[in-house]
């Protein structure tokens, strides 16, 4: 029995060894994470700024300007007049009355709202019409119609004035009858 509860050198070192072994992996996953992010944030790019920039090209000055866009106040513009449209649904006479706002952030394209807007009314009225009087009913239905106006009238300005210009497409009165 005494020979069972005795220790033997190999077994109290082993316990050692497990806790050396731990230790060392522990240091190397703190090293590999501390290296990853020093990597993610480019803590070792070989390229100076200057160089970094001239290697990107227009790509960063495209960014620089969509942030400086971006940090402008926004300029909600009021598309005039009212849309209306009608529905048959289920042989009954609906209506939709719906008024629309622009979200902008530069004045160039405001003057291209107001110059166009004739054609983005009729776009809009054209994409309004031609939906479900029902699917319209559900907060789903109006949020798709509400993107897919703002694809819309990006896709017509981007036609005229070769840039999207607007934000967001807002909904300011949505009757529905």
């Amino acid at each position: 029995m005494a020979e069972e509860n005795e220790e033997t050198p190999e077994e109290s070192g082993g316990g050692k060894k497990k806790l050396l072994i731990m230790i060392v992996v522990g240091i190397v996953l703190v090293g590999l994470s501390v290296g990853g992010t020093l990597m993610a944030i480019g803590a070792f790019s070989d390229k100076t700024p200057a160089a970094a920039e001239n290697a990107e090209g227009s790509a960063a000055a495209e960014v620089a300007e969509e942030s400086l866009v971006k940090s402008m106040p926004a300029i909600y513009y009021p598309l005039k007049p009212t849309i209306i449209v009608n529905f048959n649904a289920r042989g009954r006479q609906r209506f939709l009355q719906a008024d629309v706002s622009l979200m902008v952030r530069e004045d160039d394209v405001v003057a291209a709202i107001e110059e166009h807007g004739t054609m983005l009314q009729h776009g809009l009225l054209m994409l309004f019409g031609g939906q479900d009087y029902g699917e319209l009913q559900t907060p789903e239905g109006k949020e798709l119609l509400r993107q897919m106006a703002l694809e819309e009238v990006q896709r017509l300005l981007e036609q005229e004035i070769g840039k999207p210009g607007v934000e967001q497409v807002l909904f300011t009165n949505f009757v529905m009858q």
